[in-house]
């Protein structure tokens, strides 16, 4: 397994060509040699990876708004072979899906997708929030029901651990029921305070990594392991990032 870097976590440095560069440069030198692309701004996919190589990052990962998948998935398929990336990610499911019998409209909606992707040798991949741990009236899991509806080789997940956590599931248990659909997995530690519940860098709350690193070393699926944090509380994103880099370099 590799450590990256979930570029939403620096977002707000990401929106041009010139902090873009300057980003990656600076997690470069923090010693992360992959990065998922998450949220930066409109900047073509030629010069997101010439910028990439010229750090030495590889792009393993992306995320994407649904629209990319179910309205211009052509282009989603040539912007990834020109990242040399095939790990396609949804960042979030809408909330027209998340209505009780419309679950099977977001199947309908992004099997094609999915099997578009798998034709050009890429992974639709899906990236988890708390939702997806609620129950449905069958009595199964969302989560379930979507592994039920897309096979291994047309729909992995990006297995988010906060929120895995945070939804009141056994984090580690939970890995290693999908081992097969976890070649990225996003790495994110939950930290509680007296009245709220904060994601914090990885190794500073209450999250079982160690064994949660057991668990995927002995997955043989998981290649990608990808630091996240998308609310830092007014620190800096940069100094997040490297704690959790610091942690995690002594143990993967």
């Amino acid at each position: 397994m590799k450590i990256g870097a979930q570029l939403y976590t620096v977002r707000t440095f990401c929106q041009t060509e010139k902090d873009l560069g300057r980003t990656l440069e600076a997690i470069a030198k923090m010693g992360y040699e992959e990065v998922q692309i998450s949220a930066i701004g409109p900047i073509p996919a030629r010069r997101v990876r010439a910028l990439c190589d010229a750090n030495g990052l590889k792009i393993v990962l992306t995320h994407n708004p649904e629209q990319k998948f179910t309205d211009a998935i052509d282009t989603l398929i040539e912007d990834h072979q020109t990242y040399g990336c095939k790990y396609v990610g949804l960042s979030m499911m809408s909330e027209k899906y998340r209505c009780e019998g419309w679950l099977e409209h977001f199947v309908e909606d992004f099997m094609p997708a999915a099997e578009k992707l798998h034709e050009a040798g890429m992974h639709f991949m899906y990236h988890n929030h708390a939702y997806e741990f609620q129950r449905m009236a069958d009595g199964r899991q969302v989560m379930d029901a979507l592994l039920d509806a897309f096979p291994a080789e047309l729909m992995g997940v990006i297995a988010d651990t906060y929120w895995i956590q945070y939804a009141g599931m056994d984090v580690n248990k939970w890995l290693r029921d999908p081992a097969d659909r976890l070649p990225c997995v996003h790495f994110k530690d939950l930290k509680p305070e007296l009245f709220e519940i904060r994601m914090a860098a990885v190794g500073q709350g209450n999250i079982n990594f160690p064994d949660i690193i057991e668990t995927l070393r002995h997955n043989g699926v998981t290649e990608h392991v990808l630091v996240e944090q998308d609310n830092c509380y007014g620190a800096s994103p940069f100094a997040c990032l490297k704690q959790s880099y610091d942690y995690l370099s002594k143990r993967i």
